[in-house]
Formats: structure tokens, sequence, C-alpha cells
């Protein structure tokens, strides 16, 4: 990360929010679940990402070295704009959200499955530096994310994962209510809404395309791996 991560606009403009927390749905698409041989779940996984693992999509994607696989995992990615504490009005928090975006949930894959073999928490293999990279982000007004809304990944011009928002198993505005029952949402927070089945390594010298439906597209690469001696 070759600057301080600040929260920007598509057209790259800074936005007046501060840099909070990453709150994360895993499993939120079943076929996702199901690739990887886990249940779907009846109400939402959550799990945590530190402002830390925050860094652009629109600079070269620094890999950890030396722990396996790393997994793209591209998801809608949602802002909040007002703070938001036990609100279960669907109103309310839908005029809550500031903008929208897309982003990738790096996973160290080998030692995810080491940590859930042992049956210990997520965070080494989700939340290292750099495990959340976003784009630009779009004002959330005059877009209905009760849209089906595709959320694509290209890898080197090869179609990876592909779905919509409507094959989530928890729907935004739903999924919001349900978070903020158990954590504050401020302004600056974000919400990994969850990703569709497709999911593989990155390796270095990788290009991408990541979409969210037609409000937005980012092109991106994967730094060069570093050369062996």
């Amino acid at each position: 990360m070759s600057e301080r991560y600040v929260h920007r606009w598509i057209d790259g403009s800074e936005m007046d929010l501060p840099v909070g927390k990453i709150v994360c749905v895993g499993r939120n698409y079943a076929d996702h679940a199901r690739e990887l041989g886990n249940e779907v779940p009846d109400s939402p996984l959550l799990f945590m990402k530190g402002a830390n693992a925050l860094c652009t999509l629109h600079e070269p994607l620094a890999l950890p070295a030396g722990q396996g696989e790393v997994h793209h995992e591209v998801e809608m990615v949602v802002m909040i704009g007002k703070r938001l504490s036990g609100e279960t009005d669907l109103d309310v928090i839908r005029y809550s959200i500031a903008a929208y975006g897309v982003g990738l949930d790096l996973t160290l894959r080998d030692v995810q499955a080491r940590l859930k073999e042992k049956g210990q928490p997520w965070e080494r293999a989700k939340a290292f530096d750099g495990a959340a990279p976003v784009s630009g982000f779009v004002d959330a007004r005059g877009i209905s994310v009760r849209q089906n809304l595709e959320v694509s990944l290209e890898i080197n011009g090869e179609m990876r994962q592909h779905g919509h928002t409507g094959q989530m198993l928890f729907p935004t505005f739903e999924l919001i209510a349900d978070i903020n029952r158990v954590f504050t949402l401020e302004p600056g927070d974000l919400v990994f809404t969850g990703t569709p089945s497709g999911v593989g390594p990155l390796n270095g010298g990788d290009s991408f395309t990541a979409r969210l439906g037609n409000i937005l597209q980012v092109f991106g690469r994967v730094q060069d791996a570093p050369s062996q001696p």
C-alpha cells in the first residue's frame, strides 16, 4: 500500500467520511457455500476486518508471500453514511447508505482451512493488511439495489465469478438490519455483502476486471511475484 487509504468517489475525489470497520458476510450466496463444502446458513454469518485491511483496487495488489493460495472473492460493498444502532425500519436503513462499490474479500485459503480444522477464528486468513481492496464509490442516490445487480470478476480475460444480488440469501437492507442489531454501524463503515461461486487463486501478474451491474467497473492487476534467487 503506497499511501494511507482514504474513501474515494469513483472519480478519485476524496469522500468526507472516516475510514472505519469492515463487516463481512460469509456464505451469502448458496452456490458459494456449497462449492467450499459448507452448510448454507439460516442467518447471516458475520466476521470483521479492521481498517488496516483496506486498500484500493486502482493500485496493483500486493499478495502475502509464503502463506499458500490467496483466493479472490468479489463482492458488492455498502458504505454506511449515517449511524445505525438497532434500526429495523428498512426505509431508514436505505437512506442511511451513502454509496456502493465493489471489492475483493481476499482470503488465505490454506491458512483458513487449517484454522477451521482447529475451530479457530479466521482473522489470520481474512483480516491481514491489504485483505480488503475496494473500488471508488458511487453515490447511493438513484441506485436501486432491489434490482438484480450483476456482481462479476474476470481474471486475465476469463470470467471467474458471476452472480447477481438477487441470489443473496439475505438481501441488502435486511442484512444491514441484522448487522446493526449486533454492531453499531458508523459513518464510513463498510459492509461486504458476500460473494458468488467461482472463487479461486490470484497470482502475481494477473490482471482483472471487477464489475457491479452497470454502475461501475474496475480494471486492476496483481503485482508481479517476486523473482526467485
